[in-house]
């Protein structure tokens, strides 16, 4: 299809904000278009702040639809149940040098194996999860029945046991669950799970699924989402179903559904407190999403990473919330630039849905001086 000319980062992130219902349409957690990608749950508790980013305060946040997996680059993410066989396979390796890159140079003779590290640390998972079990109790076990080379010493814990990145994106293939209760977080069985995949199925519509969220964007972007690269996704691009547009000179693909959508796209007056990980904080363009590389660097940490405040579509500041005393948090927000009265206002009212996101009884805002 012929490219298309002229879209601007203001609309393409005001198209992102709809995309993302942002403005809160009224829907149930697990009715909202975002979970096509999930919603990431580092540090947890964060995905339940991003559902309360886009739902009404008259809207329960809690949805026995979902559950908390391990699923994209192994990270913890939200998602609807009904769609984790789909999911699953996915995600799995498009091949074996693409398993190889996804497993850390630590057990780099284990990573030669491919897909077939990925399938034994998969059925592992399903001799060994059968019912709620303490993570490292699951670990030790799990090292026991895969192949050495898939396992490493580990100084910090003082013993071997299976690389972590490799536990993790096995997950969810081989049918773990994540059970959190308070601060602890121990593995169990999904109910149902399909076995391993044979061979990945779906990925195309996962970059599809990106595009429409956080489009329009590169194949580089969808791949370092998925955790994969460019080389393996571009076997299944869909590319029969996007059109290319020009963002600022750059090229980048949306689905050709979705491009009158984008051309028409207009900022809405919104505020709100996103959490670390946030869907919104996703796309991998981020000199797109926060242009300043003093910003990007208070927001994009090592460790520790803030919240973000967003004004309009534009991410306008960062945010932290911390106990003070039991059933209060203090609600901090750093701003780039001067808030207006409106916007301060706005954050008030967006920190009380934090409060009641985080069960706390009460909460104090501070904005510091930009």
């Amino acid at each position: 299809m012929a490219g298309v000319a002229g879209i601007d980062r203001r609309r393409v992130l005001a198209y992102r904000v709809a995309a993302q219902q942002l403005g809160r349409p009224g829907r149930r957690p697990a009715d909202l278009d975002g979970l096509a990608l999930g919603a990431q749950d580092t540090p947890y508790g964060s995905a339940r702040l991003a559902l309360a980013a886009r739902v009404p305060a008259t809207v329960a946040l809690d949805d026995d639809r979902l559950e908390l997996v391990w699923s994209f680059r192994g990270a913890p993410h939200l998602h609807r149940r009904a769609e984790l066989p789909a999911l699953a396979a996915a995600l799995w390796p498009l091949s074996d040098t693409d398993a190889t890159r996804r497993i850390p140079g630590q057990i780099r003779d284990g990573a030669k194996l491919g897909l077939a590290a990925f399938r034994a640390t998969a059925d592992a998972f399903r001799a060994v999860v059968t019912a709620p079990m303490d993570r490292g109790e699951v670990s030790q076990a799990v090292t026991e029945r895969i192949p050495a080379a898939l396992s490493f010493d580990c100084r910090p814990c003082g013993s071997r046991h299976v690389s972590g990145a490799l536990f993790q994106q096995a997950g969810l293939a081989g049918g773990v669950r994540l059970a959190v209760s308070g601060r602890a977080a121990r593995l169990a069985p999904l109910a149902e799970a399909p076995a391993p995949p044979d061979a990945a199925t779906g990925t195309d519509a996962l970059a599809l699924a990106y595009l429409r969220l956080l489009g329009p964007a590169t194949i580089g972007d969808v791949a370092a989402f998925l955790g994969t690269s460019a080389t393996e996704l571009r076997r299944v691009w869909p590319a029969d179903a996007l059109t290319e547009v020009h963002v600022d000179g750059r090229s980048a693909w949306v689905p050709a559904d979705r491009l009158d959508a984008l051309r028409a796209a207009e900022p809405a007056r919104l505020v709100r407190l996103l959490p670390p990980g946030d869907p919104y904080l996703q796309a991998r363009d981020r000199a797109l999403l926060v242009p300043e590389k003093a910003h990007q660097q208070q927001l994009w940490r090592m460790l520790g990473n803030p919240g973000a405040l967003l004004v309009d579509g534009e991410v306008a500041g960062v945010w932290r919330a911390k106990q003070a005393g039991k059933g209060r948090l203090e609600l901090t927000v750093t701003p780039f630039a001067p808030l207006t009265k409106r916007v301060i206002g706005n954050v008030e009212a967006e920190a009380e849905t934090v409060r009641a996101a985080r069960g706390a009884a009460e909460i104090r805002v501070t904005v510091e001086p930009s």
